[in-house]
């Protein structure tokens, strides 16, 4: 739930903090920040795109109220959330970086998740199935594409044979 984590803040300057920090992500895609503010911005982050993923004026009066940028809002409601609109939550990821220099604090990369993942219909429908025709296929492939490399090997090699043997007939000529 957002909201439970006080972050050593006054409820006031905490929420300030998460608004802008979420404003930012929103505008940026990302954003490098302390892992425990990680997860609260994602929590509000992430509901925030599913408000956006239902453009209706009431939901955008709900993101305004909270973002403080209305281009944000405009990109929250155009932009990010028409991406997820089949996806049902895991809008974001947060990736550890390691400690801060300085006080040791634990560092995170908060990011959207962009790609979207194949289903397993997808992936099977993609890939050619290695039955044992295909294997034999690949194996009769293979040698017909070593004869063709060594024979533009042999036409290379013709070419500085002829190269060479034009090269000796010019110092002949020249010495004589």
């Amino acid at each position: 739930m957002p909201g439970t984590r006080k972050l050593g803040r006054a409820t006031d300057v905490r929420m300030a903090m998460l608004r802008g920090l979420v404003t930012y992500f929103l505008e940026h895609g990302r954003i490098e920040t302390t892992v425990t503010r990680a997860k609260e911005v994602r929590s509000l982050a992430e509901k925030y795109i599913t408000i956006a993923k239902t453009p209706t004026l009431a939901n955008k009066r709900l993101a305004l109220a909270f973002i403080t940028k209305e281009d944000v809002v405009k990109k929250l409601f155009d932009e990010i959330a028409p991406l997820y609109v089949t996806r049902n939550g895991g809008y974001t990821r947060i990736v550890r970086t390691g400690p801060r220099r300085g006080d040791g604090a634990e560092m995170a990369i908060l990011e959207l998740v962009v790609e979207e993942k194949a289903t397993k219909k997808e992936k099977t429908a993609s890939k050619p199935r290695a039955t044992r025709n295909r294997k034999r296929e690949v194996a009769v492939e293979a040698p017909a594409a070593v004869e063709e490399e060594m024979a533009e090997e042999a036409v290379v090699e013709e070419v500085v044979v002829e190269e060479v043997a034009t090269q000796d007939v010019v110092i002949e000529e020249a010495a004589e």
